[in-house]
């Protein structure tokens, strides 16, 4: 298994094991802030043009919350469920470091 693939498996495994453990975040409609540890940790930003492109130099601007594997919603909603922050709603023009392109 290649590093590309293990990661995404393990990404998608816990991604999913999130979202069968914890809904009230969507739930309650609760956005993710950029300032929670968390999100710091993995540079989140609402704005995928907003990242920190020397902190995460493989991040480009067409990868965002809508165009990932771990985005919880239509690609047409503004705002998602994302299970890598306990299914909190993140926006779908945002990005962080946990982004894995969309199959299809």
């Amino acid at each position: 298994m290649n590093p590309l693939d293990r990661r995404t498996f393990i990404l998608c495994a816990s991604a999913c094991t999130a979202a069968l453990a914890t809904n009230a975040g969507a739930q309650t409609g609760a956005k993710v802030d950029e300032n929670e540890p968390q999100a710091v940790a993995l540079g989140y930003k609402h704005d995928t043009t907003k990242v920190d492109a020397k902190k995460f130099p493989k991040h480009t601007n067409d990868q965002r919350c809508g165009n990932c594997q771990l985005f919880m919603a239509k690609p047409t909603e503004p705002w998602g469920p994302c299970p890598i922050f306990q299914s909190k709603n993140v926006s779908v023009n945002g990005w962080c470091n946990s982004w894995v392109k969309k199959a299809g």
